[in-house]
């Protein structure tokens, strides 16, 4: 099968011919109709978050058919030992054992991958294969975000990309006021976030005309940890939606007080995936994609890296 392989961290990825996989009892066999590029990816090629596995064929929001012909998205998280004190207690998502595809299981960026059955997720028929795979993480960790905000009314989003993209439509179907915050002079994108329903665009540097009742950065940018946290009205919530963050700088207790909070998403649960994939036609979340071929997956990590689409990158391993 042709497959393109993370070689070395710090390296461009490069485009091979690998053996088909073989399914092991539990495992489904696919052929990878889409799988959508996540920063993710761009962290474990840029060596910002260590790969357990090398070589390692990237990619975790695959959508493929399986051996048995259905159709099936396989997610971030690819394994749990369903046993640790995390899984007994219907966290998943914190299993300390677990493997994840693209970094400790070969991902999505082939032809061909192996997954395990319990751990691939029905996909909506009313979701094409280019629309559905977004959401298989940016969409995901984004509704895990989003459910760790509770009530909020006025939410901010920060760092407006794939997840964004996805979980502003969702909090303006469900009645929220959106303010996406972008890169400064980020006009492009701002008036991106605008046509999905935020109320206000601006720079991430700057403060909303309106407290904010939570905020959830989507951006690996530490420094806009205490920027959000400015933001918030009393009893507010910063949600830092990423899986890996530059260190956050020191800041004024004063922007804490207030009973003003912090908190980290990890990963996601089969159970996020079910909720959401449900919830997704309903709104509808339209996904904004840049589609490239399998050979191409380099360019689109680093359109990712330089900002130059909008939404979200699909490779379809099927397209020359």
């Amino acid at each position: 099968m042709r497959a393109v392989i993370l070689e070395r961290q710090g390296e461009p990825v490069r485009a091979t011919t690998l053996p088909d996989p073989e399914p092991a009892p539990g495992q489904l066999l696919l052929n990878i109709t889409a799988c959508a590029v996540c920063r993710t990816d761009l962290h474990l090629r840029d060596h910002e978050i260590e790969a357990t596995k090398l070589p390692v064929v990237l990619g975790h929001q695959i959508v493929g058919i399986a051996n048995d012909g259905r159709r099936v998205g396989v997610p971030w998280l690819g394994w749990t030992d369903g046993t640790c004190r995390y899984c007994a207690t219907d966290r998943e998502n914190l299993c300390l054992n677990a493997k994840f595809t693209g970094r400790d299981i070969d991902g999505g960026f082939a032809e061909l991958t192996v997954a395990d059955e319990r751990y691939c997720l029905e996909l909506p028929d009313e979701l094409p294969d280019d629309q559905a795979a977004p959401l298989l993480c940016g969409g995901l960790i984004g509704y895990r975000a989003l459910r760790f905000t509770g009530d909020a009314t006025r939410l901010g989003l920060y760092g407006f990309g794939s997840s964004a993209h996805q979980i502003c439509q969702v909090a303006v179907h469900q009645g929220r006021e959106v303010y996406a915050f972008t890169r400064p002079g980020d006009d492009r994108t701002q008036t991106f976030a605008k046509s999905l329903g935020a109320i206000w665009a601006r720079a991430s540097n700057e403060l909303p005309p309106e407290q904010l009742d939570a905020g959830i950065i989507f951006a690996s940018a530490g420094e806009l940890v205490p920027q959000a946290l400015k933001a918030l009205a009393p009893a507010g919530t910063v949600v830092c939606a990423g899986i890996h963050m530059s260190d956050i700088p020191s800041f004024p207790y004063d922007d804490l007080w207030g009973e003003r909070s912090i908190r980290s998403v990890a990963n996601l649960t089969r159970k996020d995936g079910e909720e959401f994939l449900a919830l997704a036609p309903k709104v509808p979340v339209k996904t904004t994609v840049t589609t490239y071929p399998l050979d191409h997956v380099e360019e689109a990590l680093g359109d990712l890296r330089a900002g130059r689409f909008e939404g979200s990158a699909v490779i379809l391993p099927t397209t020359d």
